[in-house]
């Protein structure tokens, strides 16, 4: 059996058990979910453009400005998780992307989803996108490291472990579901592995200079 067709029942499989389990799917701000969506489907559908896709990190982005493209759209929902994303991908699909870069699952790990089902739900994405726009170049994401030592920072996110071990995941599967991988988290850790102070405010979120690190990654690896 190859390793594709092994991932493919894998993934399968996870789905079938999360089904049947009751952890809370649903988006830490359900009223600026829907808010977002409604927002989304009232835009009119422009094929080939680069999209990112995720949550408040990737919504926060000015990505028309960072990366001087007015094409670029934004599909970041602040509080979503990977089953919310799972719900939006029809949408997503349409689009055609040339290119989709996902980033998705610290708000699961803040709402104790167990890593095998965030990394079976980011799979199930690939897998998803791949088949219905195999024209699209599938980037995903690293988690990216957080920082519990910087004021303010909201513990229910302190999940460092949880973060490798899913980004180490991804990056051994993902070429066999049609996706790259992307390692941001080592280019934004500081000595002790946590987040860079100069690239947050929060311990979570980015600051300007974060995004703009961000985008100086993905052209230095020639991704944009």
């Amino acid at each position: 059996m190859n390793r594709w067709l092994t991932l493919l029942l894998w993934v399968s499989a996870w789905s079938g058990y999360a089904q049947q389990r009751t952890w809370d799917t649903i988006p830490n701000q359900p009223e600026h979910y829907q808010k977002r969506v409604a927002e989304f489907k009232a835009q009119p559908v422009v094929k080939g453009k680069t999209v990112f896709l995720g949550n408040s990190i990737t919504e926060s982005g000015n990505w028309k400005k960072l990366l001087g493209d007015s094409s670029v759209i934004n599909r970041g929902i602040s509080g979503d998780i990977t089953f919310g994303v799972q719900q939006r991908l029809p949408d997503i699909i349409a689009l055609k992307p040339a290119k989709l870069f996902l980033m998705i699952g610290i708000n699961d790990l803040s709402k104790g989803i167990p890593d095998e089902i965030v990394l079976q739900n980011i799979l199930s994405i690939v897998y998803a996108v791949h088949k219905g726009s195999p024209q699209t170049k599938i980037y995903v994401q690293s988690l990216l490291p957080v920082n519990p030592t910087v004021e303010q920072f909201p513990q229910r996110f302190n999940k460092a472990d949880h973060i490798l071990t899913i980004n180490a995941q991804l990056a051994r599967h993902l070429t066999a579901l049609g996706g790259t991988y992307i390692d941001l988290h080592s280019k934004f850790t500081d000595d002790q592995g946590n987040l860079k102070a100069a690239y947050t405010y929060d311990g979570l979120h980015l600051t300007a200079a974060g995004y703009k690190h961000w985008v100086a990654v993905l052209r230095s690896l020639k991704y944009l």
